[in-house]
């Protein structure tokens, strides 16, 4: 585990401080101090290995700040999605190595794989299980996610405002998750 977290250390830094396109393997595997064939062992591609980083992240963010237990969970969630967006855009050129390895992944991968294997999904889906088991929360979740998805290429970008980008997070959270919470069924 020590090699992989030093290869994917390595990546952070380097894709902190340039764009996709110009973060070579072996400088990673150099920065990390393994072989570039130990390099592709762990990330058979730079895709691979940046997914993993955003992984990573999004890992180490929910370990510290995710709400597990709450008096208000909407309002919570909402607000850890909020942080969870400012903590991956500090750094904006690693957010879109990250942001577009994990949508080549996703695009790639088999049907409700992205779902299975993404650490904010299982985050919220745990989380919401406890207050509201049924059916609808995994689809929910979904949705959440998708949003939440949306308004950070959206930043990213540069296409909404940090304002707007913080405001429509918190929305699609009440809007989503408030009436799963309140006993509302959907038809």
């Amino acid at each position: 585990m020590a090699r992989r977290d030093r290869i994917l250390d390595a990546a952070t830094e380097l894709g902190a401080r340039a764009d996709l396109d110009h973060v070579q393997m072996n400088d990673v595997a150099k920065d990390a101090g393994v072989a570039i064939g130990t390099l592709y062992r762990y990330f058979p591609s730079k895709t691979h290995l940046f997914a993993a980083v955003f992984e990573a992240q999004l890992g180490a963010f929910l370990g510290r700040l995710w709400p597990a237990e709450s008096e208000d969970l909407v309002n919570d969630i909402g607000e850890a999605l909020v942080s969870l967006s400012q903590e991956l855009l500090r750094r904006p050129r690693l957010c879109a190595a990250m942001v577009q390895s994990a949508a080549t992944n996703y695009t790639s991968g088999p049907f409700g794989s992205a779902e299975r294997d993404s650490a904010l999904f299982h985050a919220i889906l745990d989380t919401l299980t406890r207050s509201a088991p049924g059916e609808e929360v995994e689809s929910t979740v979904r949705l959440l996610v998708f949003s939440w998805w949306g308004v950070l290429i959206s930043r990213l970008s540069g296409k909404t405002t940090a304002g707007q980008a913080e405001t429509d997070i918190r929305l699609a959270a009440h809007r989503l998750v408030g009436p799963l919470l309140s006993g509302h069924r959907f038809p």
